[in-house]
C-alpha cells in the first residue's frame, strides 16, 4: 500500500493570504507532497474581527487544521508566519515534522521581531523596513501596506508590472497577530527539526537580521537564496530546491 503524501501547512507573512503560494504549491505538489495554504484569522478572505485576533487565536486555528489532516505534517512559514509556526510547533511538537522558515520570524522565547529590530537600528538604520510606511487604521487595530512601499520593500525582485499586481492582492493586517512574541522550550519547540531559508537581497527582514535570528535560535539548516523577501512568490523553483530537500529527509 502507497503511504499517503506527507501534508505541508503553508503560512503566511502579514498583509498577505493563502493567495501567496498559489505557484508554489504545485511544485510540492508534483514532488508528492500535500500543500494546505491556509488564511489565517482576520487575514487574506477570512473575516475574523481584528480585534479577536491573537497569537494564541492563530495557534488554536492552525491546530484545529493540523488535527483535521489526520497526523503528522510539515509547515513552512514565510515572515511573520514563522511566530505562528513556532508558537504551534510548541504546541503539538508532536504533529510537527518539520519546520521551515522562509526568510521567517525564527525569534527566541519571549523575543518580539520589534525588539530584533530595536536592537539593530543603531548600526542599521534600514532595519525599520515597512514600518515607517504602515497606514493604520483610526482604532490602530489593523495596518495596511502602499503599493509602493510593498514592491519596494517585499518585492523588488520582480518586475514591476508583476510586482504591482501581487501589492494590490495585499490586505489589512490585524495588529493582535502581528506585535507577539512566541513563549517556547527547548523539549518541545527545539525538538523539531528547522530550514531556514535566507533571503540575501531582503529589503524587510534585511538579511543580517535573518542571521541574527539563527544566532539566537541556533539549530536549523540554513539554505540561501539571491531573491528578495518573498522568493515563493518571485522564485519558486528556486525556493522549492532546498526545501523538498529537506522534507524528504523528515
Amino acid at each position: 500500500m502507497s503511504q499517503a503524501p506527507l501534508p505541508v501547512l503553508l503560512i503566511h507573512g502579514a498583509w498577505q493570504g493563502a493567495w501567496v503560494w498559489e505557484d508554489f504549491s504545485p511544485l510540492l505538489a508534483d514532488a508528492g507532497f500535500r500543500p494546505v495554504a491556509i488564511d489565517l484569522p482576520g487575514n487574506g478572505t477570512d473575516d475574523t474581527p481584528a480585534e479577536k485576533v491573537t497569537l494564541a487565536l492563530y495557534v488554536e486555528y492552525l491546530r484545529t487544521i493540523v488535527e483535521a489532516l489526520g497526523g503528522p505534517v510539515a509547515v513552512i512559514a514565510h515572515s511573520g508566519g514563522g511566530v505562528a509556526a513556532s508558537a504551534l510547533a510548541e504546541a503539538v511538537p508532536q504533529a510537527i515534522r518539520g519546520l521551515v522558515y522562509v526568510a521567517g520570524m525564527m525569534l527566541p522565547s519571549g523575543m518580539g521581531f520589534g525588539q530584533l529590530v530595536r536592537e539593530a537600528l543603531t548600526e542599521h538604520p534600514e532595519a525599520a523596513g515597512i514600518s515607517p510606511h504602515l497606514i493604520w487604521s483610526a482604532d490602530r487595530l489593523t495596518s495596511s501596506v502602499a503599493a509602493d512601499a510593498a514592491i519596494r520593500h517585499f518585492l523588488n525582485d520582480l518586475p514591476r508590472d508583476v510586482a504591482a499586481r501581487a501589492a494590490a492582492r495585499l490586505t489589512p493586517q490585524p495588529e493582535g497577530g502581528r506585535a507577539t512574541a512566541p513563549h517556547l522550550t527547548q523539549d518541545r519547540f527545539g525538538s523539531v527539526p528547522r530550514l531556514y531559508v535566507e533571503a540575501t537581497e531582503d529589503q524587510s527582514v534585511f538579511l543580517y537580521l535573518q542571521r541574527r535570528m539563527q544566532q539566537l535560535v541556533p539549530g536549523a539548516a540554513v539554505a540561501t537564496l539571491a531573491t528578495g523577501h518573498a522568493p515563493h512568490v518571485s522564485a519558486p523553483k528556486a525556493l522549492a530546491e532546498p526545501v523538498i530537500a529537506f522534507l524528504r529527509g523528515l
